[in-house]
């Protein structure tokens, strides 16, 4: 409990110039780059690779203009894009899928991503019905990155906030 009225106004005086700071902060971080923080959900359910690679770049240039420290970015993958992490070598096993894109070239730019932050979410789905092994089918996908339903998993960021893309 406040003694005296110079606590009061001292204790005022603080409080406001922490709030002042909270706000500039909030004001600089959106002045720094003119977009602000972002939630984001990317979707992808397509084999295409040139489409995929293009997906890719779309989520470089986001990060690149708006900052790594801005962005939560989630890459959700259901159906035929699993074949963006799909294993060359596992293709002629898995016959459900025509695709497999997890060459040199994809998951450089796969690893690049995950090291800026963007996390990769696999439907189960999509795991348990083509019969995929996370461990030898699928680059560098851990039982983290395992959501039960890849449709479902986008409508529940789009819930939470985020906004959705379809590159």
């Amino acid at each position: 409990m406040l003694r005296t009225r110079s606590e009061f106004f001292k204790t005022l005086f603080v409080t406001v110039l922490f709030m002042l700071g909270v706000a500039l902060q909030s004001a600089d971080a959106f002045a720094d780059n003119g977009y602000g923080k972002q939630k984001v959900v990317y979707h992808v359910n397509y084999d295409d690779p040139k489409k995929q690679a293009g997906a890719l770049r779309n989520i470089q240039n986001h990060i690149n203009a708006v900052g790594k420290d801005n962005l939560d970015i989630k890459v959700v993958l259901h159906g035929n894009g699993l074949a963006m992490l799909l294993e060359p070598d596992s293709l002629e096993k898995l016959t459900k899928f025509k695709h497999a894109n997890a060459d040199e070239t994809m998951t450089a730019k796969i690893d690049g991503l995950k090291n800026q932050g963007v996390s990769f979410q696999v439907c189960d789905n999509t795991v348990r019905g083509r019969k995929v092994d996370v461990q030898t089918d699928l680059y560098n996908v851990s039982q983290d990155d395992i959501v039960p339903s890849g449709v479902a998993e986008v409508a529940a960021l789009q819930q939470k906030g985020y906004v959705y893309i379809k590159p």
